[in-house]
């Protein structure tokens, strides 16, 4: 049987400046991964320094730390079976022109810097991302109907015993 986890996603400034938010969310929920928490923040070079701790020091980290900064970002809390993986499957490769089509970043991307979303990359990474965004008390648990109808093992969900 699959695993219930969480993971983060950040829809980046990019997606933001270009009206993809509601696109980008609707990927998500489609396929079943449930919102759990969500919020438009605004990244400071605090959070960003966590954020990218590894590299904090490189000579890059300015430019990634303006881009980041350019806009507010939705952050948000997805849960569902492999979450990490999964969600990572939806996103698709680093670089938009060469993303799987059918991905977020094959169907909506073009750059290889700006690549609309960043979905965390293991279930270590996503604990620690998600605390440096969220508080425990913004992240909620619930049960939905549609959780029963899409991750039944069966083929008559539970809801129709």
């Amino acid at each position: 049987m699959n695993k219930t986890e969480k993971t983060l996603v950040l829809i980046k400034p990019d997606a933001v400046q270009r009206n993809l938010i509601g696109e980008i969310i609707s990927r998500f929920e489609k396929k079943g991964f449930k919102l759990v928490a969500m919020k438009m923040i605004q990244l400071d070079e605090p959070i960003l320094k966590k954020w990218y701790r590894e590299y904090k020091d490189a000579a890059f980290f300015p430019q990634i730390a303006s881009y980041m900064s350019w806009t507010p970002i939705i952050a948000m809390i997805l849960e569902g079976y492999n979450a990490v993986a999964l969600v990572r499957r939806i996103v698709g490769t680093r670089k938009g022109y060469e993303a799987e089509a059918g991905s977020i970043r094959g169907d909506l991307g073009m750059s290889g810097g700006n690549n609309l979303v960043h979905a965390s990359d293991s279930l270590e990474n996503a604990k620690r991302e998600m605390k440096i965004v969220f508080t425990p008390e913004e992240i909620h648990e619930y049960k939905t109907i549609t959780e029963q109808l899409i991750y039944s093992e069966d083929e008559i969900s539970g809801v129709f015993r």
